[in-house]
């Protein structure tokens, strides 16, 4: 039989987990992902959010081993996602009587647009306060993290900041809490979680954040992922900074080769790094998934991307991978365009302007070697590399 799990004094977690989910929009899920609601027991019955629609059935027995689902008065839907909204019509099947709550205007869109126009939406916007008794919940709209329609919801009486996809993380756990998971493995999945989500709305959470100074917050429950009720700063204090953009000064050096003279040029891209103090991964595209690399990404002051010339253009995994890049948006970022070839250099060439058209700045142009690697090749490689960290960064790109 599936339990509710009190998370508060009359406030419960009965969603859905997905322990076998590993791929969610291209991005892996290697430790699965949960499908997080709340119910909320007062004078009147809330619930917020539901689950993605197969797990319907786990989210209505765990809301009947409290109350009686008939008699929830407000589905509150924070995100009109269907992994946060896919279990609504059937909520609204045992709980005919109950009015959704969503935000105005995009959320009632939305949600109309998946589910039908006669759906009974009360729209509420910034500063509307749900009274359900003891409690009340107070909106405030954050738009674009990650979705034109999101918003949060605050009960100031247990001090819970219901915060949808914000703070969230992939990771299906029979834990409920962020401390009996342990904070490095939590911090680990909520970074990968804001690069591949949250990264391209930084100037949102930033305003998002704002909005929410002053609250006295003493658990942020998230639609997916492990509630925070030891780590609160932690999270906040992630949040500002990979908001921010501002990068640390790390480099990620990241490359796909075929016979060997790209994969030396990223060695020897990576060592300079390496040389000058600068904390480096280097990620083969072969045996790394993109949406990890973003992990990497995120906090980076230097992203080097390497490919050879294969058919006159990059090889498909590096211009899969500057494809989600460019999606993503990381702002403030040096780019570095590296890679070998036969006949022209079109390979590192295009990476050098997909770099370019994602936004990044590329001081040395495209570093290329022709056929195979040699010591004077890539010694000029290091030295260009060292040259730009170091401030110097005039170094002729090598033809």
């Amino acid at each position: 039989m599936l339990k509710a799990i009190e998370i508060s004094a009359d406030v419960y977690w009965v969603g859905g987990v997905d322990w076998n989910e590993r791929n969610f929009h291209g991005y892996t899920t290697e430790r699965g992902t949960t499908y997080n609601a709340y119910l909320i027991v007062d004078e009147k019955i809330a619930l917020i959010d539901t689950c993605k629609a197969p797990f319907a059935e786990d989210l209505i027995a765990r809301i009947a081993d409290i109350v009686d689902p008939a008699s929830i008065d407000y589905l509150v839907s924070l995100h009109g996602e269907m992994d946060h909204s896919g279990s609504l019509p059937a909520l609204l099947d045992v709980a005919p009587g109950a009015t959704v709550v969503t935000g105005a205007p995009k959320g009632a869109d939305i949600l109309r647009a998946h589910y039908g126009d006669d759906l009974p939406v009360q729209a509420v916007k910034t500063g509307d306060v749900l009274d359900l008794g003891k409690r009340s919940l107070s909106f405030v709209q954050t738009p674009m993290v990650h979705w034109p329609d999101n918003m949060v919801a605050y009960d100031a009486f247990d001090r819970i900041l219901f915060s949808n996809d914000a703070f969230g993380q992939h990771l299906a756990t029979s834990k409920r809490f962020d401390d009996e998971v342990g904070l490095p493995e939590v911090l680990v999945q909520a970074q990968k979680y804001y690069a591949n989500i949250v990264m391209p709305y930084g100037r949102q959470v930033a305003k998002a954040l704002g909005a929410l100074e002053g609250l006295d917050i003493a658990l942020i429950a998230p639609a997916h992922g492990v509630i925070w009720r030891s780590h609160v700063a932690e999270i906040l204090e992630a949040y500002r900074a990979w908001s921010s953009g501002d990068p640390e000064d790390r480099a990620v050096v990241v490359y796909d080769s075929m016979w060997h003279t790209t994969e030396a040029m990223a060695r020897e891209v990576a060592e300079a790094f390496v040389e000058c103090g600068v904390p480096v991964k280097l990620l083969d595209l072969k045996v790394n998934h993109i949406s990890d690399i973003m992990s990497d990404v995120l906090p980076a002051k230097y992203v080097a991307v390497g490919s050879p010339t294969l058919n006159m253009t990059m090889m498909p995994t590096v211009a899969g991978f500057l494809c989600y890049l460019r999606g993503l948006a990381p702002k403030n970022r040096i780019g570095l365009a590296f890679g070998s070839y036969g006949w022209a250099p079109a390979g590192p060439n295009e990476v050098a302007e997909a770099l370019e058209k994602s936004g990044f700045s590329l001081p040395l142009g495209a570093l290329t070697r022709q056929w195979v690697e040699d010591d004077e090749g890539l010694s000029f490689v290091h030295d260009a590399v060292v040259g730009l960290v170091r401030g110097q960064g005039d170094e002729e790109p090598l033809a």
